[in-house]
């Protein structure tokens, strides 16, 4: 059946796309045979609309379809033991994070617990190091609370044994009164700009204080830093932990 090309003002420009394409682009192995001109008839009116439509729909036909391929299965201790060390040269893992990654490329759970067994002794995977430096980037990097901290290592397995002193060691060097105050500092500038005397509201406040909570500070030093700088209480808000 014959298809109707709505081409506007710009008709020239997309036909000479539309050529490009075809030769940059060979045609998929399903339509590289059929005559394409007859299908085509052209209704010249001033719309672009369809014309893009049309477009995008032949994308597919210049593009081969993506075959994704899940990863080999390895069956030998060497074969395991190179994805782990390719993985903690790209970045640090917890333990879980690690077992995971190798349940996932071997069927064999007993060579799982061998290589496991191996990064242990080698020192190469170690909770307490990886909360340490996670804590440690987290606080200084991102300028997150303890709270959000502790929830990011539980999720990758870490145990709470390791987690309270890696926070301890990290609150030990930082200050979380002032990385709360350099963020509300930073948020108010932006919500006042340069008028002097503005007030803000407090559905501003509110929102300001859930974002705070959000990165992990504790709701006592949220509500003192915010009443010092912003000289008002903090308002009741919803699902407040207090």
């Amino acid at each position: 059946m014959p298809v109707n090309l709505v081409i506007g003002p710009s008709s020239s420009l997309c036909l000479r796309v539309l050529s490009d394409l075809c030769v940059k682009f060979p045609l998929n192995a399903s339509i590289r045979n059929l005559p394409l001109l007859p299908f085509f008839h052209f209704n010249f009116q001033l719309s672009t609309f369809n014309l893009s439509f049309f477009f995008t729909s032949l994308l597919p036909y210049f593009y081969p379809p993506l075959v994704f391929s899940k990863p080999r299965k390895l069956d030998t201790e060497a074969e395991l033991y190179d994805v782990a060390v390719r993985a903690l040269m790209r970045r640090a893992h917890s333990v879980h994070e690690m077992k995971r990654k190798l349940e996932r490329r071997s069927d064999n759970k007993l060579l799982v617990q061998v290589v496991m067994a191996r990064l242990k002794e080698n020192g190469q995977i170690d909770d307490a190091r990886y909360a340490k430096q996670f804590a440690r980037q987290r606080t200084e990097s991102r300028k997150q609370g303890k709270f959000r901290i502790a929830r990011d290592l539980r999720a990758r397995g870490v145990p709470d044994r390791h987690i309270e002193p890696a926070l301890e060691a990290a609150s030990a060097e930082t200050d979380e009164g002032a990385m709360v105050r350099q963020r509300i500092e930073r948020k108010l500038k932006f919500l006042l700009g340069a008028k002097k005397g503005r007030e803000i509201d407090d559905k501003k406040i509110a929102s300001l204080y859930r974002s705070l909570l959000r990165a992990g500070f504790s709701a006592d030093i949220i509500r003192r830093e915010l009443r010092s700088l912003t000289k008002e209480d903090v308002p009741e808000v919803e699902g407040d932990p207090e």
